[in-house]
């Protein structure tokens, strides 16, 4: 009896460790961030980090609540979770709240719920449980559509409620299906599409063109005594000179003013100094204020609550999207680094326990959470520093907030749980 009480707790404490380092650190920057005057009460529910303290408080009645459960649980009822993930996103068109623009949230009283940071795990395991079972087979066309169609209806609906930076998260599921044995032609796609998109914005559709056909040429002839014909060639000229004008057309008429001037900021499209220094004002204020922050922090920081621009709300958003900010500020380049090692660490070992599972669907979930996490730290972090164009996105376990905070925990304690499971069936 005893033993088997014992096999019950055999959980990845290291895994564990990280999460809890995460939120501690990051629940004391949104302290910083947050905080108006003297600080009376630090259950305080009228000030930010008051209601993120309960946020957490309520995180770890979860996670007993994720791990109370059989870890079968998770992969027989996989598909009902994901449908109801589904419900919740088209119900937001018809009882959503717009907050900041976008109609993402449930309104509860004075509380929002917001169910796209729900809808990642419940991806997450439909796809696991798609991809793991015994009929599928990754290397045909057809189960490939099949299960880009699991990720393209949440993403879909998601961008429909004018959520763009949620939408990108569920590129993370490519590096899942890579790993499952997708076509290594794939990836070679994906990356020549993003390149075509950055040359056609940057330098013009004629130009693009004439580059690519180049290229073609010269690959032609390299490649002529293994037969390729000069029609497949054309062929591809054809569709990337299209995809080029696409973009073009989709940037300058299917954007909104705010998302093309980000992108004309970040790609330098825009030359007249008059104009640039207007968008500078407006859609990279954020942006700015957030690279003096980090800046100023130098290699120590300047301590915590010491931060001039953090105390002085010269950020906004920054107990959210920017958070890290307040990071760079107040902690430096030191504080900013052991932040990336946390998250670096935390995803290789997830990876690590994701390769040594005994069942597929634990796997390829494993993969799941491990991409999500990685898509999230690397947007959120690369925007803050001016390394990608604004996207509203999350720091996992870092961002104020209740959605936030509870998705990426249900996200991770779910695998913890699956990964109880390989280690009890030894």
């Amino acid at each position: 009896m005893l033993r088997e009480n014992q096999r019950r707790f055999k959980f990845d404490w290291l895994t564990i460790i990280l999460f809890l380092l995460l939120v501690g650190f990051g629940y004391v920057n949104i302290l910083s961030a947050s905080h108006i005057g003297e600080i009376t009460s630090y259950f305080d529910t009228s000030q930010l980090y008051g209601k993120q303290l309960i946020f957490i408080g309520l995180t770890f009645v979860l996670i007993i609540l994720i791990l109370s459960f059989e870890a079968k649980f998770y992969e027989r009822f996989a598909s009902i979770i994901y449908l109801v993930a589904i419900l919740a996103l088209l119900g937001l068109f018809v009882f959503g709240k717009d907050v900041n623009g976008a109609r993402s949230w449930y309104g509860i009283g004075s509380m929002t719920i917001q169910p796209s940071e729900f809808a990642k795990f419940a991806t997450a395991l439909a796809v696991a449980k798609y991809i793991s079972d015994l009929q599928t087979n990754m290397q045909t066309l057809k189960d490939q559509i099949r299960v880009a169609a699991i990720i393209f209806i949440p993403a879909l609906l998601i961008l429909l409620q004018n959520d763009a930076g949620s939408t990108m998260v569920y590129l993370a599921f490519f590096f899942v299906f890579y790993r499952e044995g997708l076509q290594q032609i794939y990836l070679i796609v994906a990356l020549s599409l993003i390149v075509l998109a950055v040359l056609a914005l940057k330098f013009g559709i004629v130009i693009t063109a004439v580059a690519t056909a180049l290229i073609l040429i010269a690959h032609y002839f390299l490649a002529k005594r293994k037969g390729a014909s000069i029609l497949q060639y054309i062929l591809v000229l054809i569709i990337a000179s299209g995809f080029s004008y696409g973009v073009k057309m989709f940037y300058q008429h299917g954007l909104k003013a705010h998302q093309q001037n980000r992108i004309s900021i970040f790609l330098r499209l825009e030359k007249d100094p008059v104009k640039l220094e207007q968008m500078r004002k407006r859609e990279a204020y954020n942006l700015i204020q957030s690279e003096k922050a980090i800046s100023s922090g130098g290699l120590n920081g300047k301590g915590f609550m010491q931060g001039t621009r953090t105390t002085g709300k010269f950020v906004p958003e920054q107990e959210t999207d920017y958070i890290f900010s307040t990071v760079g500020e107040e902690w430096g380049f030191i504080g900013s680094s052991a932040v990336v090692i946390l998250f670096v660490l935390l995803i290789i070992r997830i990876l690590y326990l994701a390769e040594a599972q005994k069942s597929q669907f634990s796997r390829v979930y494993g993969y799941g959470v491990a991409s999500i996490l990685f898509i999230h730290f690397t947007i959120n972090i690369g925007m803050v520093m001016g390394l990608i164009p604004t996207v509203g996105i999350p720091l996992p376990f870092f961002s104020y907030g209740g959605s936030g905070l509870w998705g990426f925990t249900i996200l991770l304690f779910i695998f913890v749980k699956l990964d109880s499971n390989k280690i009890n069936e030894w």
